[in-house]
């Protein structure tokens, strides 16, 4: 009962309502948004360099070359030679190496040559088909195989650099031989082949000294000398790839191979875990200020109840009144101010937890249309979630404290007097 007179109340003066609501709305909308996408970001990043201690590639930019070859969002730093690299992969001290060789793309998706080594510490089982063992077969990723609706046995011909608008090489067709389990990392937008696949491709296609945008890092082969006739394999001489994945037998190598790298060869060495911690602190100065942002919006929502609620108060006294004259106790009227404010955060907190989900799935369909990568609207994080709807609900505690004590303590016959 009290509760539904409550709710009655709240619409006595509608615009007052509709402007809380809205307050509350944007402010738990922003950190609904903004806890999610923290969340998933740093997971999403945080997986994708499992198993990597460090990046071998061309001098340049540290998070750029991490950026490029373990997340696959950035242009390549340039090439590095194949025997040069191999002289490090062999190394003691290495664990593993994957070396990677950016090529074409097809229809925006990038035709990454590798080994069959890239697939596994992905975790990337085969759910039809094989894995790619002859040049111009290929692995595609579950992503897109289901967004461009392609099955084991199509043919396409890829595009020049990474631009979709590329030229199309139509001297070789790649096949789709396999297709990869979903894996939610990086392997799922990518087409995987094996690198002579494409040092083949380009095999008869010079480079110029300074390529386009869009085209940095592409794999070429060095002299005048094409293979077109017969398969290439990673024995042949000359050629180049664009980073090297490694993981160390031991920490020796990834505190001494940045410094022995940048003195002994024209390459550089990155770690993948120091660059995504200062993508990340970078990542959270944006997020700390647009939480603060929020919480001030939430402010200013509570100052708008409490407003409401005082002035509301005001207009009602005598209704007050008259409901302590039919048998009203001091504590309802106190709980009837309370219920109104805590009602009005209630549907604004539903309200903003709708909205931030519906700027996720924009901001999902955005991200995923630039750089390949996605959010889940329909995560819930209960631990932050929970507590964010507990603040909202103080807020209107707070706010509502005033009018609530004030409704406490009406003085029924002075009301009564003066009205």
């Amino acid at each position: 009962m009290i509760a539904k007179l409550a709710w009655k109340n709240i619409w006595f003066k509608p615009l007052n309502t509709i402007l809380s609501v809205v307050l509350l709305t944007s402010s738990v909308a922003i950190i609904t948004t903004l806890v999610l996408v923290e969340k998933q970001f740093e997971e999403k990043f945080s997986s994708n360099i499992d198993g990597v201690d460090l990046v071998m590639g061309a001098q340049g930019s540290p998070l750029q070359l991490i950026l490029s070859s373990v997340y696959q969002v950035d242009a390549p730093t340039g090439n590095i030679s194949y025997d040069s690299a191999k002289v490090w992969m062999q190394h003691p001290f290495v664990q593993k190496a994957i070396p990677l060789a950016f090529g074409d793309n097809y229809r925006g998706y990038k035709i990454l040559g590798t080994t069959p080594d890239y697939l596994d510490k992905y975790g990337a089982k085969i759910a039809e088909g094989n894995l790619f063992e002859k040049n111009f077969e290929v692995v595609i990723g579950n992503d897109i195989a289901q967004k461009l609706s392609l099955k084991v046995g199509d043919e396409f011909f890829g595009s020049h650099g990474d631009a979709a608008e590329g030229e199309v090489h139509e001297h070789y067709a790649y096949k789709v031989v396999g297709i990869a389990k979903p894996t939610g990392k990086v392997v799922d937008n990518l087409i995987l082949c094996t690198i002579p696949s494409v040092w083949q491709m380009h095999g008869g296609h010079e480079e110029t000294e300074n390529p386009a945008h869009g085209e940095e890092g592409h794999v070429h082969v060095e002299g005048e000398e094409h293979h077109e006739e017969a398969d290439m394999t990673l024995d042949m001489p000359g050629m180049e790839i664009t980073a090297v994945l490694l993981k160390f037998c031991n920490k020796m190598g990834i505190v001494t191979w940045p410094r022995i790298i940048a003195q002994n060869t024209k390459m550089q060495v990155a770690s993948p875990a120091i660059e995504v911690n200062r993508l990340f602190s970078l990542f959270g100065i944006g997020i700390s200020a647009l939480q603060y942002l929020a919480y001030g919006i939430m402010l200013i929502s509570g100052i708008s109840i409490f407003i409401a609620l005082y002035n509301t108060l005001k207009e009602r006294e005598n209704e007050f009144a008259l409901m302590r004259v039919n048998g009203a106790k001091r504590l309802q009227l106190l709980k009837v101010v309370m219920i109104e404010s805590l009602l009005l955060c209630i549907v604004g907190f539903i309200f903003g937890t709708v909205l931030g989900r519906v700027a996720i799935s924009m901001l999902s369909n955005s991200a995923e249309e630039d750089f390949k990568m996605s959010f889940n609207p329909y995560e819930f994080i209960w631990e932050k979630e929970g507590a964010l709807f507990l603040l909202t609900l103080l807020v209107g505690f707070i706010a509502a404290l005033i009018p609530a004590i004030k409704a406490y303590n009406l003085n029924i016959s002075k009301t009564l007097a003066n009205a």
